[in-house]
């Protein structure tokens, strides 16, 4: 039989098998993949193939089908194992906000580099614009007219009070979408409007360290209609990218992926080198600093791992 992986908790997982019945499943023997560099064998999202033990009234996956795609990150930056967080997805939705807890924005260009790398479109959401003084939301829409101009779709909401709640559900309709951000950015308030029988838990923000804390402890996929599903993930603290060349990390940033070609040095890692056009284009402002600052903290990470 085959189906999807809707719920993993670690050990066991939940599968929503063709034939309409959830059924509560194990991993065959020593299941593994890429020889032991994933945290995790199959994620939620996964089609698998499983059989069922009549006799013995258990469920055993045996199999993992073709992924589409997926999203991997890193547990932390000093990891040489991988997690994968979902599979088959058709958008990944970035939840942050610039209130507490505030979304760094070399954390949002993590996500983004690494959907980039895998081919899968990205959203962001920036929550809790009800709190902003106007500085904040000063900050906010420049935030997205840089993200809009680089080519990523930004909007600025309110989940709590509802503020542009209908152009959030319209994004999701007709896709699997996976939901991420820190704890406390409003990934599980957003479920509880989006799904109000789930009645799932929400947590308070630490005021000693403006950090949410985790009401999250595994990955799900929920279903909104026949074709719309969005998974939620345990809030992330960090987010260590997967070993890439230092190389092709500019691929992944669209407003360098432009320039490819251009540079003088086919091998430019547009730090310091003569007639680079990723620099010139940041010192004419087609490039924002702040975009360049990231790149530059995801190359001094891949070398810390040389």
């Amino acid at each position: 039989m085959e189906g999807v992986i809707t719920k993993s908790t670690g050990s066991w997982y939940e599968v929503a098998g063709d034939d309409g019945i959830i059924h509560k499943a194990r991993i065959k023997g020593k299941f593994r993949l890429d020889e032991g560099k994933n945290t995790n064998p199959v994620a939620v999202g996964d089609r698998v193939e499983f059989d069922i033990d009549t006799e013995g009234n258990s469920t055993v996956i045996h199999k993992l089908l073709p992924r589409k795609n997926y999203i991997i990150r890193k547990p932390s930056n000093l990891s040489r194992q991988e997690h994968v967080i979902a599979a088959n997805l058709d958008q990944v939705l970035i939840l942050a906000t610039l209130a507490f807890p505030r979304t760094s924005q070399g954390f949002i260009d993590r996500i983004l580099v690494t959907a980039e790398a895998y081919e899968i479109p990205a959203v962001i959401a920036f929550n809790k614009i009800d709190l902003y003084d106007d500085d904040l939301a000063v900050q906010s829409k420049d935030l997205c007219a840089m993200y809009e101009d680089i080519g990523y779709h930004c909007i600025e909401i309110s989940i709590k009070k509802a503020v542009h709640f209908e152009e959030v559900v319209d994004l999701l309709l007709h896709k699997t979408t996976l939901i991420t951000g820190h704890s406390g950015v409003g990934k599980t308030t957003l479920l509880n409007r989006l799904l109000p029988e789930l009645h799932l838990k929400t947590g308070s923000i630490s005021d000693y360290s403006s950090k949410g804390k985790h009401t999250t402890t595994f990955a799900e996929m929920h279903s909104l209609n026949k074709d719309t599903s969005v998974i939620d993930t345990p809030g992330i603290k960090d987010f260590g990218l997967i070993d890439m060349e230092r190389e092709e990390v500019s691929h992944y940033f669209p407003e360098m992926r432009e320039l490819l070609g251009q540079c003088k040095f086919t091998n430019c890692l547009h730090i310091d080198e003569p007639g680079c056009a990723v620099l010139e284009a940041i010192q004419s402002g087609k490039i924002h600093p702040s975009r360049y600052k990231s790149y530059l903290s995801i190359i001094e990470e891949e070398d810390t791992h040389r």
